[in-house]
C-alpha cells in the first residue's frame, strides 16, 4: 500500500522539504527518509524526474554549484512553490482529517 498511497502525494512531500531551504536532490531523498522515520526511502529515479517536473512547472528553480570538485543542482522553492505548498497542505489536512473521522466511525462536522 506504501507506493499507493504515496501516489499524488509526493509533490507535495517534496515542495514542503524544500520549503525549509535549498536542497540538492540527493538531500531531498536523505530529508524525506528522515521526516518519514525511513517509510519513505525512495530511489533517485522516482525523485528527480519530480524535481524536474516542478522546476518545468514553476514551482521549483535550481542553481548548480560545485562542491568537493563535483557539480550538483540544487532546488528551491518559488513563490509560485510556496503558494502551491499552503494549497495542498490545507487541502491534506482537510482530507486527512475526514479520513480519520471515517476510520473512527465518528461523523464529520456539518459546516452548515
Amino acid at each position: 500500500m506504501k507506493g499507493q498511497a504515496l501516489k499524488g502525494h509526493l509533490d507535495m512531500l517534496v515542495l514542503a522539504v524544500l520549503a525549509d531551504g535549498p536542497r540538492h536532490g540527493y538531500s531531498v531523498i536523505e530529508e524525506l527518509r528522515h521526516r518519514s522515520g525511513t517509510v519513505f526511502d525512495l530511489p533517485e529515479g522516482t525523485v528527480y524526474p519530480v524535481l524536474r517536473r516542478l522546476e518545468g512547472a514553476g514551482l521549483l528553480a535550481s542553481d548548480w554549484q560545485e562542491v568537493a570538485g563535483r557539480r550538483r543542482r540544487t532546488y528551491r522553492l518559488t513563490e509560485r512553490g510556496s503558494a502551491a505548498l499552503r494549497e495542498e497542505r490545507s487541502a491534506w489536512e482537510g482530507f486527512s482529517a475526514a479520513v480519520g473521522s471515517v476510520l473512527r466511525g465518528a461523523p464529520w462536522p456539518n459546516p452548515t
